[in-house]
């Protein structure tokens, strides 16, 4: 049977999401085709003959964005199957089967998926450990057509896999909890050192696993056997506060393998909302990491949600003031300081916070839709991020920025040149 695999959006990297299951399902005799929207269009010639068309969803954007394509697949195709899966498919179920969407797929769905492709069912969400197949990423785009790092006056290549899935921690807004509920499941190291192995031109890989350190001695392993047969190749990863501070050890680990950044997704550095969104870190644990981050030659790039229902003036202000004070105006990515909070379906937060929320100074949602527009234009003009954070600096304060602000020495900052939110 012919499959078609459509991913919207992925962060700017070729999708693993895409590249997994077409392994699986071309092992067991299906013809399948990739189809990568954010970079190529809708092959109409495939979608109108395939039997199984299936939609990765990994995250927000990319379910938004898929949601007018589901649409038009099944007007083109009404006999076609249609599959939606991913992290993001099982928390949208009731909206994707309302645009007749026949099965949704949550966890771990490759097994999933091909239960389906033979004619049977799968469950809304399987959470059963796999034995991963090397993904197969033929038919992809090449990965010159992807995200770039920027490191200094250099443009890499980046390639992208996973070592693991899920999160044994259960932040309270993070749409992770209600599909894992606090189990996460690893991909075998031969799996992932060959899927790196096979992405020929990367001079960087990005790591995507929600925390790479749920699972510290299985990181370790990889990023040593990876830098050992690829001495060249440097990475990025993405880790909690709460684990950078506890295996702090590790650190010089990564900076001796090849690690860039680190990023972590701080989300606020209000101790009270970090402890309504359950984070398991404070502030002076984030300012900590800093420090540490630092002393350890690497570099962390923070992420946050500046705007919660408690958010104020002050917190807002003196969200920027630290980043100005810790000299991590590079490495943080402009969007990260105009993003809001959103509330889930199945979010451990919906008991506390109504889904359509509004912060009781309606300012400041002002001041969120004006900072997300100024980003964007910015962003397009290519302002460099401390030309960007003057800018955010002045929306939110009356006093301007230090006069020699701009002649501050920095270091230059690696980073994706694809802007990080979901």
């Amino acid at each position: 049977m012919k499959t078609v695999l459509v991913s919207t959006y992925d962060l700017g990297h070729q999708p693993f999401g895409l590249a997994s299951p077409a392994a699986w399902l071309r092992a067991r005799g299906h013809e399948v085709v990739c189809a990568d929207l954010a970079v190529s269009p809708l092959p109409v010639g495939a979608v109108a003959e395939a039997g199984l068309i299936a939609f990765h969803l990994p995250m927000h954007t990319a379910t938004r964005l898929a949601l007018p394509v589901i649409e038009r697949v099944r007007q083109m195709n009404p006999s076609a199957r249609l599959v939606a899966y991913g992290l993001y498919a099982p928390l949208n179920e009731a909206p994707l089967r309302a645009l007749g969407v026949d099965a949704v797929i949550g966890g771990e769905f490759e097994a999933g998926l091909a239960d389906v492709a033979a004619g049977g069912d799968a469950p809304l969400v399987s959470l059963g450990r796999q034995q991963f197949s090397v993904p197969d990423r033929s038919g992809l785009a090449p990965l010159g057509r992807y995200s770039r790092l920027r490191r200094g006056g250099e443009s890499i290549s980046v390639g992208y896999t996973e070592a693991s899935r899920g999160c044994k921690h259960l932040c309270k807004h993070c749409p992770i909890v209600p599909v894992y509920n606090g189990a996460f499941r690893v991909v075998q190291p031969e799996v992932v050192l060959a899927d790196i192995r096979q992405q020929t031109g990367a001079g960087h890989i990005t790591f995507g696993d929600p925390d790479f350190f749920n699972a510290p001695t299985h990181a370790r392993r990889i990023v040593e056997a990876m830098h050992a047969e690829f001495p060249h190749l440097t990475y990025d990863v993405t880790i909690k506060v709460e684990h950078l501070r506890k295996h702090a050890d590790l650190l010089p680990v990564l900076q001796r393998t090849g690690c860039l950044f680190i990023i972590s997704a701080v989300e606020s550095l209000d101790d009270d909302v970090l402890l309504k969104l359950d984070k398991g870190h404070t502030r002076a644990d984030f300012i900590e990491v800093v420090r540490n981050v630092r002393e350890a030659g690497l570099t962390l790039a923070p992420t946050f949600i500046p705007f919660t229902p408690w958010t104020t003036w002050e917190s807002y202000r003196d969200l920027l003031s630290t980043i100005l004070d810790l000299d991590l105006i590079e490495n943080v990515s402009p969007v990260q300081l105009a993003l809001r909070l959103l509330i889930m379906n199945g979010s451990l937060l919906r008991d506390q916070v109504d889904p359509n929320w509004k912060n009781p100074d309606p300012t400041i949602d002002t001041l969120s839709g004006q900072l997300l527009r100024l980003v964007a234009a910015e962003q397009k003009q290519s302002r460099t991020r401390s030309q960007i954070f003057r800018k955010i600096w002045d929306a939110a304060h009356s006093c301007p920025l230090p006069e020699n602000y701009d002649l501050i020495p920095r270091a230059a900052i690696p980073y994706m040149d694809e802007p990080w939110y979901c």
